[in-house]
């Protein structure tokens, strides 16, 4: 399982990975990942979320559609918080440097920090 952070700076969210070499315009998200992270946020500027390629109590689930000849993957959700959404949603590279790959399945869930 791993701890992502993703920040908003302005309108755009990234997410936090300090020991990424390369552009930080990699860490961008885009292409439904801001939509569902603005869902998550509920007004904040910051998530953080456990992810993990295994189900696990509480998690949401994304679902592989294809990997992208050029980068990346598209993935689907279908429901965030029990109700129906049905947002498609593209991951670029940095998740197979988080993960190690583009796996079939995501689960993840946003947790709450220093509460």
């Amino acid at each position: 399982m791993w701890l992502l952070k993703f920040c908003k700076e302005g309108n755009r969210w990234y997410v936090d990975l300090p020991e990424w070499t390369g552009r930080k315009s990699a860490l961008l998200m885009v292409a439904g990942a801001h939509t569902l992270l603005e869902l998550m946020a509920d007004g904040k500027d910051e998530v953080n979320i456990y992810v993990d390629e295994e189900n696990f109590e509480g998690a949401e689930h994304l679902t592989l559609i294809k990997k992208c000849w050029w980068n990346g993957a598209d993935y689907r959700i279908e429901t965030y918080e029990n109700y129906y959404l049905y947002l498609k949603v593209w991951l670029c590279d940095v998740t197979k440097y988080v993960l190690g790959r583009f796996p079939k399945d995501i689960y993840f869930a946003k947790i709450e920090i220093g509460l």
